[in-house]
C-alpha cells in the first residue's frame, strides 16, 4: 500500500471517529476503527481515547501479534473483533466498531433486529442482519461467530456489546451502520404501536435478485510478501524511537 494511501485512511479514520462521536455513537473511550494495510499490518485508533478528540498523530500501525510497530500509543483490547472480520473476508479494508444506542439496545436484550421490514435497507444491507452471540473476550468461538456473520452480512449485532460494520472505505461501512442504527429506531416504534410487519418472503427475494453491494472501492489483493518494506511499518531499535517522536511532533504541531 502506497504511503499516500496511507495518509488518506489516517485522515478518514479521524473524520469518521469525529462523527461517530458526534452522533453520540460512542462515549468515553467506547469504539475502535481500522483499516487493513497489509495481510498482517493494521492502522487502528488507539486505546484509552475520546472519539471526539483523534488526531493523526495518535493512530498506531499493529502487526501479525497486535504488537504496536508504529505510533507511541497502545492497542485497544477488542482487536479481536477487527481481526475476525479482515480473516473472514479478502474483500475487507475497513471496520468500525461502536455502540449506537437504539441497535445496542436491540443487542443488550438479545432481541433480533426487526429486519426486514422496508426495502431500502434490503436493497442496501441484505435480507438478514445477524446477531452475534455473545462470548468471553478472546474465546475463540466469538472469533468463530463473526465469521459466520459476516458470511452473510456487511454490518452486525454483537450480543450484549454493540455493532460492527465492514467494508471497502470509512464511508461505506460508516452509512452501513448509520442505516442500522436508522432501522432500530423505526422498528422500535413500530413494536411500540403493535407490530413490525415484515416483508413477505417473496418480496424479499426480489429485493435481493443483485445482492448485497460489494466492498468498494475494491481491495487490491495482497500477500504479505508483495507488500514493499517501505509501506508497512517495522518496530523500531530503541535508538530511533526519540528521532520518530521528534518527527511525529513536527508533523502534526
Amino acid at each position: 500500500m502506497s504511503p499516500d494511501r496511507i495518509e488518506a485512511l489516517r485522515e478518514e479514520i479521524v473524520r469518521y471517529s469525529r462523527r461517530l462521536h458526534a452522533q453520540n455513537w460512542v462515549a468515553n473511550h467506547d469504539g475502535n476503527l481500522s483499516a487493513r494495510l497489509s495481510q498482517t499490518h493494521l492502522l487502528c485508533t488507539p486505546t484509552a481515547v475520546s472519539k471526539g478528540d483523534v488526531e493523526p498523530g495518535w493512530l498506531i500501525v499493529v502487526d501479525g501479534e497486535n504488537q504496536v510497530v508504529e505510533g507511541t500509543r497502545r492497542a485497544f483490547s477488542e482487536l479481536q473483533l477487527h481481526r475476525a472480520a479482515y480473516a473472514a473476508r479478502e474483500d475487507i479494508t475497513v471496520v468500525i466498531h461502536a455502540h449506537p444506542p437504539t441497535a445496542t439496545g436491540f443487542a443488550v436484550a438479545g432481541v433480533p433486529l426487526p429486519h426486514p421490514i422496508m426495502a431500502e435497507p434490503v436493497v442496501s444491507l441484505g435480507p438478514e442482519v445477524p446477531m452475534v452471540p455473545w462470548f468471553l473476550p478472546g474465546s475463540p468461538a466469538l472469533t468463530d461467530a463473526i465469521g459466520s456473520a459476516l458470511g452473510r452480512a456487511d454490518v452486525v449485532l454483537l450480543e450484549r456489546h454493540g455493532v460492527l460494520a465492514v467494508g471497502g472505505s470509512f464511508e461505506q461501512a460508516f452509512f452501513r451502520m448509520e442505516l442500522v442504527e436508522h432501522l432500530a429506531r423505526i422498528g422500535l416504534v413500530a413494536q411500540q404501536l403493535g407490530q413490525a410487519r415484515p416483508l413477505t418472503g417473496p418480496e424479499v427475494e426480489t429485493l435481493s435478485q443483485k445482492g448485497r453491494p460489494s466492498s468498494a472501492p475494491a481491495r487490491a489483493a495482497q500477500s504479505s510478501e508483495s507488500v514493499e518494506a517501505s509501506s508497512v511499518p517495522t518496530a523500531a531499535p530503541r535508538g530511533q524511537v526519540g528521532r520518530l517522536v521528534e518527527d511525529a511532533l513536527k508533523r502534526y504541531q
